[in-house]
């Protein structure tokens, strides 16, 4: 039988590479816009049993962090369920890896709260034109600009996130009431009325949360299965393995059967998630106009008023689901198409809007929750979006009992993971100079993430852009003086290369001569044409010379194109040195080291 991630085109340890399954199935261009053709010929039975134990437990992880998550976004509880099944089948068609599941998320959620304030039409138009941006990124195959998001960045916006999210559920978790939710604000009226606590939703709200570790400490412990063990044990495994896989579910339940027992006997010490619409959500265009109070609130007016969050709701939304995706297909040693992702979650949002769904991503802990449950294809999603779709027909009326402080409980340790203590001790070790970018988009978060991502890439940027344009050289001064960048060079860094040649050579006296090894260096652009132009006249007008060595073929096209006068190259150093040490300006051989920033040269080891 053949194996379900070669089918995938996404090898397991033991797989194989997706060209020679692409020829098999049907054409590749085609394959590679539809992923399903590359696995569904070989789908069998063994498949189904694993994706539909997948699909279960992903499901019954969704359902209470969909709720908990249209809190994060400050929208009804049901645009959670809204935004959490059509992802499922939109992957089934599009996705390239086996484990990822789309839907709300943590992140995702809190920026939508700050961008449509707490109003689901400009929720629902956000998820639409998201799609639209993200469609266009995919076709366009500009998945490359992510790129330019550094890590440093993203860890410290996620870790921002994580502390705003978390503290954000504080309020539920201790039943506080008229608690703002600006990040500041609320951590000084959460403080100010830390009297005000309900005694009722903090105990519930603790013991959810030491249910929820218990059960994940769990998860982490149970011990593989083995043929040989007896039924009863299997037996027993299987049922841990299914409590602790479905803690959310399982604690959610318990609050909200905690709760209808006190209602019953008429005394409520819980604040209740309420009333949620029940029904599947109708199918109608996004609002491209909302009517309030005070008028009608145009399409042109609904863009200009979430602004920034055109620009980072997509980009954040693809940010996450392109690298859970790449986690998982390093895990589990297959390759997934950045640029097919970027369609699959584009055509998500676009017709998730069509079913009042606010923007989605792909989801860290279900996609755990998917590959630790043994999925074999997107076909999982399915089961998972088939069960959110029941719970919006049949369960809705039950979620009226859910206690606010149980599903603070489950965001809490759903957000928790996130934040990445060691990282700053990471970057410590590994490079200083990128604690700059991760602590500016950390701090600057709280106040707003646009500026926090903006101000972090900028920094990121200015950081590379330094090193283009002050690139380390080699300098060895003997019998010539010899200058070796270790790096390419661009525009920004001939003024620096010119002022370390000169200060070394011209300006000494007498004058030198120098060779430009350039051994590292497989690009020229016009500027610095022009300016190793000047630089070999000023060494005419002194009597000496420059010579180059160690030319790739485009830098020397490049130079010969430009006609310079007097220009000198030889094939390696000794040929250039033996040529130069018959001229005036040498003097006996020494190796120097120092260390010069910026506007000097860099002398290194040979």
């Amino acid at each position: 039988m053949p194996s379900p991630v070669k089918a995938l085109g996404q090898a397991r340890p033991s797989g194989a590479s997706m060209a020679p399954q692409a020829r098999c199935c049907s054409p590749a261009a085609l394959q590679r816009r539809l992923p399903i053709l590359a696995w569904l010929p070989d789908y069998s039975m063994s498949w189904l049993k694993m994706d539909a134990i997948a699909g279960l437990s992903v499901g019954l992880t969704v359902i209470p962090q969909a709720l908990a998550y249209a809190e994060v976004a400050a929208l009804p509880p049901q645009y959670g369920l809204y935004s959490a099944f059509m992802g499922c089948f939109v992957y089934f068609f599009l996705g390239t890896s086996r484990d990822v599941t789309l839907g709300p998320t943590a992140i995702m959620s809190l920026l939508v709260s700050f961008y449509t304030f707490h109003e689901p039409a400009y929720a629902v138009l956000l998820a639409f034109l998201s799609g639209c941006i993200q469609l266009a990124m995919g076709f366009l195959r500009l998945g490359f600009l992510l790129d330019f998001i550094s890590c440093p960045v993203i860890k410290g916006f996620t870790s921002a996130a994580t502390i705003t999210i978390g503290f954000g559920q504080i309020k539920n978790l201790l039943g506080l009431q008229g608690i703002p939710r600006q990040f500041f604000l609320q951590v000084y009226h959460t403080f100010r009325n830390i009297g005000e606590t309900r005694v009722g939703d903090a105990v519930l709200g603790l013991v959810c949360m030491v249910l929820l570790l218990v059960l994940k400490l769990m998860r982490n412990h149970v011990p593989p299965v083995h043929p040989e063990m007896p039924p009863g044990v299997r037996l027993s495994h299987a049922l841990v393995w299914t409590a602790t896989t479905a803690r959310n579910a399982l604690v959610v339940s318990f609050a909200a059967l905690v709760a209808y027992s006190f209602e019953v006997t008429g005394y409520q010490p819980f604040v209740l998630t309420g009333q949620t619409a029940e029904g599947l959500p109708t199918v109608r265009l996004p609002p491209f106009s909302v009517t309030t109070a005070n008028g009608t609130v145009s399409f042109t007016e609904m863009v200009q008023d979430m602004g920034a969050g055109l620009a980072v709701v997509p980009l954040m939304g693809l940010l996450e689901s392109i690298a859970v995706a790449k986690s998982f297909a390093s895990q589990n040693n297959y390759h997934v198409d950045a640029n097919q992702e970027l369609l699959a979650i584009g055509l998500t949002n676009v017709l998730g809007s069509l079913v009042s769904s606010y923007p989605v991503t792909g989801s860290f802990g279900r996609t755990a929750v998917n590959a630790q449950s043994g999925v074999c294809t997107p076909a999982g999603g399915l089961v998972t979006g088939v069960l959110v779709l029941l719970s919006l027909d049949y369960l809705t009326s039950l979620f009226y009992y859910i206690p606010k402080s149980a599903l603070a409980a489950v965001i809490i340790m759903a957000v928790a993971p996130l934040f990445d203590a060691g990282i700053f001790g990471t970057l410590w070790r590994v490079k200083r100079l990128d604690l700059l970018p991760l602590c500016v988009t950390f701090l600057l978060c709280f106040w707003e993430v646009q500026y926090g991502i903006l101000a972090g890439t900028l920094v990121s940027a200015l950081i590379l852009l330094h090193s283009v344009a002050r690139p380390k050289i080699q300098v060895s001064e003997g019998p010539v003086l010899v200058l070796q960048p270790a790096s390419g060079l661009h525009f920004p860094a001939i003024e620096a290369l010119r002022e370390a040649i000169l200060s070394r050579t011209l300006e000494a006296s007498p004058p030198r001569c120098a060779v430009l090894d350039c051994t590292h260096v497989c690009s020229i652009d016009y500027t610095v044409v022009l300016g190793l132009g000047d630089l070999l006249g000023d060494f005419h007008r002194h009597g000496v010379t420059l010579a180059f060595v160690g030319l790739q073929v485009p830098v020397l096209r490049a130079l010969l194109s430009a006609d310079l006068k007097g220009i000198q190259y030889s094939s390696t150093l000794e040929e250039a040195e033996k040529y130069l040490s018959q001229e005036p300006g040498t003097q006996p051989y020494n190796i120097s080291e120092d260390s010069v920033p910026e506007h000097k040269v860099a002398l290194l080891k040979a």
